[in-house]
């Protein structure tokens, strides 16, 4: 079968419930030609899957081969670093010209590493893209992803505030994909995320084994739905996995940048948190941060209902 065609850069192309507009019920056959777009972060953009000259390929471009016979029009509009307001700001605004019959919204990791992270904000963002990618008619795509710290194999300390703050996003988006019936991959858990034969020598990128069980998984709940009748991603890789050395090497250039980055925005805030988690923890009062945290995520959802109820009265 012909790959789907990609247009861009040279690359592969209990929460609480939100109430809110009537679901999409979806179709048995996407409106045709079939254009899939897909925005959100360096997952994504396909960072993880390399196939040669600096290319990334990733699980969107691997699915798009699969949601019909014939060939898709396929555009990947992800960034690496991308945060919530980057989608909402750039990528949807390219996304909607399109016109697209599908769209993934994979974002929020990258939120949750900022020292200006703010849950409110991020449910509000989401909110909005979610709504304008489904108000034409769109089937929305959607995943809650797993906690930095833990893949990463932080210390307890470091880790529970990251974690807090993913949690915090993936409850966010579970009910907002409940509110706008995306279809929805719940990749945050489970052996996936300890097999360490998907995921790339960085630990927060899923390697190409990765890379096409995402794939499969998205395209199992689109046929599910009777929504892809192309054949399922294959779940074995194409090219040989990296050498240690290669993965050494990309450490020691692309991985060391990544984590200068981080470090000069997220590590002064972050040591601050883990000075009050093990404040906390030396008191046995842990489980008021997770409170703390909780009320947040409700407050933030809570707010998207308020201009729909002031609008019904």
């Amino acid at each position: 079968m012909r790959p789907p065609r990609v247009e861009g850069p040279p690359r592969y192309e209990g929460p609480p419930r939100v109430e809110g507009p009537p679901r999409y019920e979806g179709s048995s056959r996407f409106r045709r030609p079939l254009r899939f777009v897909a925005l959100g972060d360096s997952l994504t953009e396909g960072v993880g899957d390399p196939v040669g000259d600096g290319v990334w390929r990733g699980w969107a471009a691997l699915l798009a081969d699969g949601l019909a016979e014939e060939p898709v029009g396929f555009t990947n509009l992800a960034v690496s670093g991308s945060q919530t307001r980057d989608v909402l700001e750039r990528q949807l605004p390219a996304a909607l010209a399109l016109r697209p019959g599908l769209v993934s919204v994979v974002v929020g990791v990258n939120d949750t590493l900022r020292c200006t992270s703010d849950i409110r904000a991020v449910a509000a963002r989401l909110d909005q893209v979610y709504a304008a990618c489904t108000e034409p008619g769109a089937v929305l795509l959607t995943a809650c992803l797993p906690d930095p710290g833990r893949m990463l194999g932080l210390p307890g300390a470091l880790a529970n505030p990251l974690a807090r703050r993913q949690r915090a996003v993936n409850t966010v988006v579970h009910a907002l994909s409940e509110r706008y019936d995306a279809l929805h991959l719940h990749a945050c858990e489970g052996e996936w995320t300890t097999d360490r034969a998907l995921w790339s020598a960085d630990r927060l990128h899923p390697s190409e084994r990765g890379h096409r069980q995402l794939a499969l998984r998205f395209h199992t709940l689109l046929v599910e739905r009777g929504l892809a009748t192309g054949p399922a991603p294959s779940p074995e890789p194409e090219f040989p996995a990296p050498t240690t050395s290669a993965s050494l090497r990309w450490l020691a250039t692309a991985g060391t940048g990544w984590v200068a980055r981080r470090c000069t925005d997220l590590l002064p805030q972050l040591l601050t948190l883990a000075a009050d988690e093990l404040r906390h923890r030396a008191r046995g009062t842990s489980a008021r941060l997770d409170l703390r945290a909780s009320a947040a995520v409700s407050a933030a959802l809570g707010a998207l209902s308020v201009p729909e109820q002031a609008d019904a009265a």
